[in-house]
């Protein structure tokens, strides 16, 4: 199991490609330490380091292990957001805590892998896509899912990743409709891994349909920590 670690780190970038997300990028004194697929949880209030740990929220690691800053995307969605949309800047300090979660290091098939997202849901992909042990995969297969184009905010990472042998398939809600998971289990079938990431109800509602269809439920792999 990884050890979890305290960070004082610094806010070096701010983005709001979008109104309502955000892209930011942490710098830190210690070298963080992670693996793809991985998630922290930040602190924005006052802390010592050594006390109680404040009020916190988990998010997905965007950027990879060999990165030296530690880049997050968020929608505006609840109180803490919305706090972390007012109150903070680029240089301001905050607390990270990381790592948690086994996304990648469950047991899994990496032949014709299948990784569906939703929205921000790609952001945990992305610190896989982004690393050489995606190489590892042989023939992913990548559904994602964006309201529409303006949306998809991470093809320049998309087009950086690893694996020559990936294929991509991008469904915009606007012109295509949201990501058929039928038509994504008619072309994969029941043996290969599924890993699914978004909306609570959008991974609810596919696995439930995966299900149906005869995968195997240790094939179904989902993130969502929240």
């Amino acid at each position: 199991m990884a050890i979890v670690k305290k960070y004082k780190a610094i806010i070096e970038k701010t983005d709001s490609p979008l109104p309502g997300i955000y892209t930011l990028t942490f710098s830190s004194e210690k070298k963080f330490k992670y693996k793809p697929g991985q998630f922290l949880h930040i602190a924005i209030d006052d802390y010592d380091g050594y006390g109680q740990w404040p009020e916190s929220r988990c998010f997905s690691m965007q950027s990879n292990p060999d990165e030296e800053t530690i880049r997050i995307t968020y929608a505006v969605k609840g109180v803490f957001t919305r706090q972390m949309e007012k109150t903070l800047n680029v240089g301001d300090e905050v607390w990270l805590k990381l790592p948690y979660g086994d996304l990648f290091t469950q047991t899994h098939k990496k032949a014709n892998t299948v990784f569906i997202a939703g929205g921000t849901g790609i952001t945990p992909f992305l610190s896989l896509f982004t690393h050489e042990s995606f190489n590892e995969y042989t023939n992913p297969r990548i559904y994602l899912g964006f309201r529409n184009k303006d949306y998809n905010i991470y093809q320049s990472e998309l087009e950086r990743s690893y694996n020559s042998t990936k294929s991509v398939k991008i469904y915009y809600e606007d012109t295509d409709g949201i990501i058929d998971i039928d038509e994504i289990f008619s072309e994969n079938g029941t043996n290969v891994s599924y890993f699914i990431s978004g909306p609570p109800v959008m991974i609810k509602a596919f696995k439930h349909t995966l299900v149906k269809l005869n995968v195997p439920i240790h094939n179904i792999l989902t993130d969502d920590w929240e």
